[in-house]
C-alpha cells in the first residue's frame, strides 16, 4: 500500500470514533437532554474501551516481538493516554456548559451544599426510605479491599472526623448503590425544577450512618476502579461449558487493575491509603477527575422540561407487505421480505415465533441467540413453542461479552422447559443471527429462514439500525440448516455456495469481489463498491480496498466505529475512496455490501464486520439479496446515507472528524430521511 498516512492503529481509530460521540454532545442542533445523554454514551464507551482494549494492549507489553504486533504497546498506550486526556478536558467543558444551559431552562442540577431547608428535609426522608438500607460501609484501615471493590461501580471515599479531637481520623468506603436511580428529582419551586445526584444525597446523610460511632464531620470523594474484563475459561472436560463460564465470570471480579479514577480534591493521605489497599502504584493509570464518575448513568438523564429537549419520537412503522392479521409464513412463502429496525417493527419477529409455536404443521424451530433483552419476549416465545410440542433448538452464545450472566440464566431456563441448548466452545463464538423453521405441508417439507444483521432483542431493536431477511428460498434455508448442523457436529466444515460463512470463506470471497472490481476497472469497465460496516480492521481486506481504488474502482465506505483505513487528505487514493461515519439518534449497526459486478449488481447483508475475529474466530453469516424490489430498497437507503450532510463525518488519518459540508438548500439527515422513506412506502401501499 502506497503512502505513509493510510493505516492508523485500531485503538487510536476507536478513540477518534468516541470523539465523534463527544461531537454529538457538543452539537447545539441536538436537543439539550440528548446532548447530556451522549456524554453518558461517551463515558460508557470509554469504560468498555479500558476494560477490553486497553487491557489487551497492556497484556501485549510482555510480548517482545513487536514486529508481529505491528505496533509498540508502550507507544500506543502513551498515545491513548494523550487522546483520553484531551477528550476528558473537552468533556468537562461540554458538561459544564450543558448544566448551565439546563439552568437557563429552569432545570437546576444542585449538590448537597446548595439545598434550602425544605429540600434538605426531602432528601433526608428520601435517603431513609430508599437508600439507607443499601449502604454497607467498608472500613479502610488494615484491610486489603482489592477483592471487595466492584468493577464499573463507584464509591465514596470518606474521611471520618471524630467528635473527640484527640482521636485520629478514620476512613471508609461507601458504595453508591446501583439499585437506586442515580438522579433524585426534588419538589418543584417557583417554576424551577431541581435534580440532585444520589452521590450527593449520600454525602448529605453520612451522619445517619456514622454519627453513632462518634464522628461529627465528613468529607467524601468519589473514586472508581476499572479491571481487566477478559475471561480465562478453564478447559476442565469434566464440566459443562455453562459451568466453566459461570466460574470464569467470578474470576472477572479479580481482574487486573487497569485504571483508578479519583476526585482530584481527595486528601493525599486518603488517596495513598486506598492505593495501598487496592495494590496499585503511581506507575498504574491514575486519573485525577472531577466530583462525579460513572457518567454512563447520564444515558438515563431525566427530561423535566418540554418535549423539544429530546429527539422527536419515531415510532416503528408497519411493513407494507405484512399484517398482524395475516400469516407471515404465507407472505414469505411467496416473497422475500426485508425488515429494517428500528424504522419498522420488531414485533413481526415475535409474531412469527408465536405463529410457528401454535401452527400444528410446524415441526421444529432452530435459532441463534447472542444478546437478548432482560425480559425477553423472544425467549418466552421459544418456551411457548416447546410447551406446544415443537422441537426447539437454540444456540445460546454464552461468551457474548458482558452479557454472559443473562445468557447463562436464559440457557438454564430454556433447558428446564425442554429446549435443546447447544453450548459454546471455548475460544469460538457464534455471532450469526439465524432462525430456521421446518414445516410439514402435505407430503412435502418446507423451510423458512430469517437471516439478520443484528440481535433478536426487542430492546436494542428500538435503538440499533438492523436489517433482516425473511425468506422461503430453498438454497438459503438449506444452508442455514447446514450452519445449525455445524453447531451440532463440533464445527465440522461444510461447503457453502449461497451463504458466505465465517470462518471458512468470508475474507476470501470479499477479496475476490474486490479483485473482480479491480479487473473491470483496469479493462475500462464500470467498477465500484459500496461497503457499510461497524468496524474495518482486517488488513487483507484493507489492502484489497486500496489496490482496487488505485486501479480506478470508486469505493464508498460508511464505517461507524473503528476504521484503520484512514487516508490523509494528501493521499492520491482519496479521489477514489470516500469514507464517512454517521452518528445520530440511532446506533448504525447493519452491514451491507453492494458491488457493481460488471453491471450485474451483487447485494449482501451480514452479521460480520471486517475484523480478524469476525472472519477467523466466529461463525458469521453473509446473505445475498436477490429480490429486485429489495435490492432497490437497499440502494435507496444507502444512497440516503451517502448523501447525508448533517450527521456524516469524513474519516481521515488525522482524526479531524470533519462534517460533510451542509447544503442548506437541501439538508439531508439520513436517519430522519430513511424513516420518511419507509413511511412514504407504507402510505403508498395504503393509498
Amino acid at each position: 500500500m502506497k503512502g505513509k498516512n493510510i493505516i492508523i492503529n485500531r485503538e487510536v481509530s476507536w478513540l477518534h470514533f468516541n470523539a465523534r460521540v463527544l461531537q454529538e454532545a457538543a452539537d447545539e442542533n441536538n436537543p439539550l437532554v440528548e446532548r447530556i445523554r451522549f456524554l453518558g454514551i461517551f463515558s460508557n464507551n470509554r469504560d468498555e474501551f479500558y476494560r477490553v482494549r486497553v487491557a489487551a494492549v497492556k497484556r501485549m507489553q510482555a510480548f517482545k516481538q513487536t514486529d508481529e504486533l505491528g505496533f509498540i504497546p508502550d507507544e500506543i498506550l502513551t498515545q491513548i493516554n494523550t487522546l483520553v486526556s484531551q477528550q476528558q478536558e473537552a468533556f468537562t467543558k461540554i458538561y459544564e456548559s450543558l448544566i448551565h444551559q439546563l439552568a437557563e431552562k429552569d432545570i437546576c442540577l444542585i449538590n448537597e451544599d446548595e439545598m434550602d431547608a425544605s429540600q434538605q428535609h426531602f432528601v433526608r426522608t428520601y435517603f431513609h426510605d430508599h437508600i439507607r438500607s443499601h449502604i454497607f460501609p467498608i472500613m479502610l484501615k488494615n484491610i486489603n479491599i482489592f477483592t471487595a471493590l466492584r468493577d464499573k461501580s463507584i464509591y465514596l471515599a470518606v474521611r471520618l472526623i471524630p467528635v473527640n479531637s484527640e482521636k485520629p481520623d478514620n476512613y471508609a468506603l461507601v458504595k453508591i448503590p446501583s439499585t437506586v436511580n442515580r438522579f433524585v428529582i426534588l419538589p418543584k419551586k417557583n417554576n424551577k425544577k431541581y435534580i440532585i445526584i444520589v452521590d450527593d444525597v449520600i454525602r448529605f446523610c453520612l451522619d445517619d450512618i456514622f454519627s453513632i460511632f462518634g464522628y461529627k464531620n465528613y468529607q467524601a470523594y468519589t473514586i472508581k476502579f476499572t479491571r481487566d474484563a477478559e475471561l480465562d475459561v478453564d478447559s476442565d472436560v469434566s464440566k459443562s461449558f455453562l459451568e466453566l463460564m459461570s466460574e470464569s465470570l467470578k474470576q472477572r471480579r479479580m481482574g487486573t487493575p487497569l485504571r483508578f479514577v479519583y476526585d482530584r480534591n481527595i486528601p493525599e493521605i486518603l488517596l495513598q491509603l486506598i492505593m495501598k489497599s487496592i495494590g496499585i502504584t503511581k506507575n498504574d493509570d491514575l486519573i485525577g477527575g472531577g466530583r462525579y464518575h460513572n457518567f454512563k448513568d447520564f444515558i438515563s438523564f431525566p427530561n423535566l422540561g418540554h418535549e423539544d429537549l429530546e429527539f422527536p419520537a419515531l415510532p416503528p412503522l408497519d411493513h407494507p407487505d405484512l399484517s398482524y392479521k395475516k400469516s407471515i409464513l404465507d407472505v414469505i412463502r411467496n416473497k422475500d421480505v426485508l425488515l429494517h429496525y428500528p424504522y419498522q417493527s420488531f414485533q413481526y419477529i415475535i409474531d412469527l415465533l408465536r405463529e410457528v409455536s401454535i401452527d400444528p404443521k410446524v415441526r421444529s424451530i432452530k435459532m441463534t441467540l447472542y444478546r437478548v433483552a432482560n425480559q425477553s419476549k423472544v425467549v418466552n416465545a421459544l418456551i411457548n413453542a416447546a410447551r406446544n410440542g415443537k422441537s426447539v433448538t437454540v444456540f445460546m452464545e454464552l461468551q457474548a461479552r458482558f452479557d454472559e450472566k443473562i445468557n447463562i440464566y436464559y440457557a438454564e431456563k430454556l433447558q428446564e422447559e425442554g429446549v435443546k441448548i447447544i453450548q459454546s466452545i471455548p475460544g469460538f463464538k457464534v455471532h450469526a443471527k439465524l432462525i430456521l423453521i421446518k414445516r410439514r405441508q402435505g407430503r412435502k417439507t418446507e423451510y423458512f429462514a430469517n437471516v439478520s444483521t443484528g440481535n433478536f432483542n426487542e430492546h436494542t431493536s428500538n435503538l440499533y439500525t438492523d436489517i433482516c431477511l425473511l425468506t422461503a428460498n430453498k438454497q438459503i434455508a438449506a444452508e442455514a440448516g447446514k450452519t445449525f448442523e455445524l453447531f451440532e457436529s463440533n464445527y465440522k466444515p461444510f461447503r457453502f455456495s449461497k451463504l458466505i460463512v465465517s470462518p471458512f470463506n468470508t475474507r476470501k470471497r470479499f477479496v475476490s469481489f474486490l479483485k473482480r472490481e479491480k479487473k473491470n476497472a483496469l479493462e475500462g469497465k464500470e467498477a465500484w463498491a459500496i461497503i457499510k460496516l461497524n468496524n474495518l480492521v482486517d488488513h487483507a481486506l484493507v489492502k484489497s480496498i486500496v489496490e482496487a481504488a488505485e486501479a480506478g474502482v470508486k469505493i464508498k465506505l460508511i464505517v461507524r466505529g473503528i476504521c484503520v483505513l484512514a487516508p490523509s487528505e494528501k493521499e492520491k487514493i482519496n479521489r477514489n475512496i470516500e469514507i464517512i461515519s454517521i452518528l445520530d439518534q440511532f446506533l448504525e449497526h447493519y452491514r451491507l455490501f453492494i458491488f457493481c459486478n460488471g453491471g450485474e449488481e451483487a447485494y449482501f447483508i451480514s452479521s460480520a464486520d471486517w475484523m480478524a475475529r469476525n472472519l477467523d474466530n466466529r461463525i458469521e453469516v453473509t446473505c445475498p439479496i436477490d429480490d429486485p424490489d429489495n435490492r432497490k430498497e437497499l440502494m435507496d437507503i444507502i444512497q440516503i446515507q451517502l448523501n447525508d450532510n448533517i450527521k456524516a463525518r469524513y474519516i481521515d488519518y488525522e482524526g479531524k472528524n470533519r462534517y460533510k459540508s451542509t447544503d442548506e438548500r437541501d439538508p439531508i439527515r439520513s436517519q430522519i430521511a430513511t424513516y420518511n422513506y419507509f413511511r412514504e412506502k407504507l402510505n403508498k401501499k395504503h393509498s
